[in-house]
């Protein structure tokens, strides 16, 4: 499919609004009313452009950001309503469907136990250390 630029850049556009988080995200029919687009149109240039339909980016980019908030120790309910659903459950199922795991096994899979982080000392307390133990020439 051959677009011209001005097409481009409304989808670049409808990108951007399709990735936006929480619970104001548009609908793709508004986001296509918005550009000046049917609906229909907007799904089809989108699809040929991105080679997936709005809807399937939507909950791409949905699922990628609560993978980096699980990774994070989130809790899976603050995820949920972070990125926009308002059922545990629906989340819960749409995100073992394309994950393949379950939220709470995704975050464990993913998160470094406490235990085994590794101490990080900045380097000028080791410098602080290192002077006040070295004899000073009187």
């Amino acid at each position: 499919m051959l677009i011209d630029a001005r097409t481009f850049r409304r989808l670049v556009t409808a990108r951007g609004l399709l990735e936006r988080d929480g619970h104001e995200a548009s609908s793709v029919g508004a986001i296509a009313d918005q550009l000046g687009l049917s609906a229909f149109q907007l799904i089809r240039q989108f699809a040929a452009v991105y080679g997936t339909t709005p809807h399937q980016h939507r909950t791409h980019a949905r699922l990628a950001r609560a993978k980096a908030l699980l990774a994070a120790g989130t809790p899976v309910t603050d995820v949920c309503m972070e990125v926009g659903f308002s059922s545990l459950g629906s989340f819960s199922a749409l995100f073992t469907r394309w994950v393949g795991a379950s939220p709470t096994r995704y975050r464990r899979s993913v998160q470094v136990p406490r235990t085994f982080m590794p101490l990080v000392i900045p380097g000028c307390f080791g410098l602080m250390q290192f002077s006040r133990s070295s004899p000073r020439a009187s």
